[in-house]
C-alpha cells in the first residue's frame, strides 16, 4: 500500500509518497507566499496552503497506482491561528509561529494570569509564537473577525478540515496553543475563559496516528483514489519529524535544524522543568516529549547567504572553513526574537568580534556556530533535569550540510546520527498513515522497523574542549545585550 505525508511548512508544501516497508516513491514541493504586513509580523493565506496541496497530490500521484493509495497524514508549522466563520470561510490570513506581535498580550498572559497559572493549566508559559496570545490580540484588535469566529484551527488542521470534513488536531500540535492541559490531554477550562472562546470553536483531540476520517468524495474522485483512503490526525513539524527520524520512546533526541531549529527530547512520562524553559508537550507516539524551539536556525544561513553575500552557492561558501573551534566572531541568531530558553520576542541577531582581519569565512562559520550555540542553551536546561543525552539524529535543510553536522557535534558534545531519509515531517506523516492504516501496530514499531542510520558524526575530544570556552563566552552576550534589545523595540 501507498501513503501519503504532508509536510505543511512556512515556505512550501513538501508531499511523500511510502509504500509500507518505508521506500519513497516520490518527493513533491510546491511554494507559497509569505507576508510581512508590519515589521515583525508574519502571515498566510490559508488558500494557498490548500490550493499547492491539492495540485502537490495530484503530481505527486500521477504515475502510480491510485487505487493502492491507502492513507494521509501530516506534518505541520505549530502554533498558527487560523479562523473561520460558520460558513466555514478565512476570517483573516493566519497568524503564523514567527509572528511577534503579540507582546502585550504575552506579558499579560505571564504575568497578570501569571506563569505558575498558566503552567498549572497547560504545563507551558506564554510565548509570543504560540496561538492563545494570538486569539487575545485578535479579540482586542480585530473585535468584529473576533465575533465571526466558529472555528479555531492549526495550519495543517486546515488542510485535514479540507480533505475530510472534520474538524480535528491532535495532541501534538494543540500542545504549542497554550489552550490545552498537556499532561491531562485536554483543552483547559481556565484558558478558554481567560481568552473569551468556548470548546464548541475547538476542535475534537486525537493521537497522532488515529484516523480522524475518510477523504471526502468529490476529492477522491478528483484524485482517482478509493473513496476508503483514510484522513490521519498527523503532528506538529517537530513531532512528525522526530517520529521521521524515529526519535519515539523515552530518552531519545532528534534535533532539526529547518527554518526554525528544535532540540527535540522524548518521554515515556510527562515532565516539565522549573522556570518553563523548554516546551513540555504531547508526543505523536502518544507519550511525551520536551522541545527547545529557537527562530532562527537554517533561516539565518539563508539569510547570510542570500541577502548579504548574495548567492546560492551554500556549499562552496563553507569549503575554506577549517579552524572549527577558533573563531573569534560571534553571531547571535536571533532574527526574528528568541523563544528557547530566553523568551523575548524583541532580541536580535548580532555579529561580535569582529576586526580588521575578520574573513568572509569567519563570518559564516560565526553564523553556523551561533545556531548551534543557540540549540545547546536549550540542551543544557534539559541536563539540568538529570537528563543525560549522549547521541542524536538530525534533520532540516540544514543537515545537508556536513560541515554544519560537525559543528553541532562538538559544540553539543553528541554522537549525530544521520538517517537514511532526511525528510523529517513528511515522512513522519508518512509513517503515522501506515500506523493508522493498520500497517503497524505502534508508532515505535513502524519507526523502529523502517528509519536506518547510514553515518554517526563523531566529536572530537579537541575539539569540544575548544568550542566549550567558546560557548561559555557565547552564553554572555544575549545577557549583556538584553537591556539594549528592549531600548531599540521601544
Amino acid at each position: 500500500m501507498l501513503y501519503i505525508g504532508i509536510d505543511l511548512g512556512t515556505s512550501a508544501v513538501k508531499l511523500l509518497l511510502m509504500d509500507e516497508n518505508g521506500k519513497i516513491h516520490n518527493i513533491v514541493s510546491r511554494e507559497y507566499p509569505l507576508f510581512f504586513p508590519h515589521p515583525g509580523w508574519s502571515e498566510q493565506n490559508p488558500q494557498d496552503w490548500y490550493a499547492e496541496t491539492i495540485e502537490g497530490i495530484r503530481e505527486l500521484t500521477a504515475d502510480c497506482d491510485k487505487s493502492q493509495v491507502a492513507g494521509i497524514s501530516f506534518g505541520g508549522q505549530m502554533h498558527g491561528l487560523v479562523v473561520l466563520d460558520e460558513n466555514d470561510e478565512v476570517i483573516r490570513p493566519a497568524i503564523l509561529w514567527n509572528d511577534g506581535r503579540t507582546g502585550r498580550e504575552t506579558d499579560y498572559l505571564n504575568q497578570a494570569v501569571g506563569k505558575e497559572k498558566l503552567s498549572e493549566y497547560t504545563a507551558n508559559i506564554a510565548f509570543a509564537g504560540f496561538t492563545a496570545p494570538k486569539i487575545l490580540w485578535m479579540k482586542e484588535n480585530e473585535p468584529e473577525n473576533f465575533a465571526k469566529i466558529s472555528k479555531i484551527m492549526l495550519p495543517k488542521d486546515y488542510l485535514a478540515y479540507k480533505l475530510s470534513g472534520v474538524f480535528c488536531s491532535d495532541y501534538s500540535d494543540a500542545s504549542g496553543m497554550l489552550l490545552m492541559d498537556v499532561k491531562n490531554k485536554c483543552w483547559s477550562k481556565e484558558m478558554m475563559e481567560i481568552c473569551g472562546i468556548t470548546d464548541q470553536q475547538l476542535p475534537a483531540l486525537y493521537e497522532s496516528y488515529e484516523v480522524v476520517g475518510n477523504i471526502k468524495a468529490d476529492l477522491a474522485e478528483k484524485f482517482g483514489f478509493n473513496s476508503s483512503v483514510k484522513v490521519i490526525a498527523g503532528a506538529g513539524d517537530n513531532a512528525a519529524a522526530a517520529v521521521g527520524t524515529g526519535t519515539v520512546g523515552d530518552g531519545m533526541c532528534n534535533i532539526s535544524l529547518g527554518t526554525s531549529g528544535t532540540i527535540f527530547i522524548s518521554s515515556s512520562s510527562f515532565g516539565v522543568d522549573d522556570n518553563n524553559a523548554l516546551h513540555s508537550f504531547a508526543h505523536a507516539d502518544g507519550h511525551y516529549h520536551l522541545m527547545g524551539c529557537m527562530l532562527s536556525a537554517a533561516s539565518c544561513n539563508k539569510w547570510w547567504m542570500d541577502e548579504i553575500l548574495k548567492t546560492k552557492e551554500y556549499a562552496a561558501e563553507q569549503e575554506a572553513i577549517v579552524k572549527l573551534g577558533e573563531n573569534q566572531v560571534f553571531y547571535l541568531p536571533y532574527l526574528m526574537g528568541e523563544r528557547s530558553p530566553h523568551n523575548d520576542p524583541k532580541a536580535r541577531a548580532t555579529f561580535t568580534g569582529m576586526t580588521m582581519d575578520t574573513t568572509r569565512e569567519e563570518m559564516t562559520q560565526a553564523v553556523l556556530e551561533g545556531v548551534a550555540f543557540g540549540l545547546r542553551d536549550s540542551l543544557e536546561v534539559a541536563r539540568s533535569l538529570g537528563i543525560r543525552i549522549e547521541r542524536t539524529k538530525i534533520c532540516g535543510g540544514g543537515a545537508k550540510s556536513p560541515l554544519w553536522k560537525k559543528i553541532i557535534a562538538n559544540v553539543m558534545n553528541l554522537k549525530v546520527d544521520v538517517i537514511e531519509s532526511e525528510e523529517g515531517p513528511g515522512y513522519g506523516g508518512a509513517i503515522l498513515a501506515a500506523v493508522g492504516c493498520g500497517e503497524y501496530a505502534s508508532v515505535e514499531e513502524a519507526a523502529g522497523k523502517l528509519v536506518k542510520v547510514v553515518e554517526t558524526v563523531e566529536p572530537d575530544a579537541q575539539m569540544i574542549e575548544k568550542y566549550e570556552e567558546r560557548y561559555q563566552k557565547f552564553r554572555k552576550i544575549y545577557p549583556a545585550m538584553k537591556g539594549l534589545f528592549q531600548e531599540l523595540a521601544e
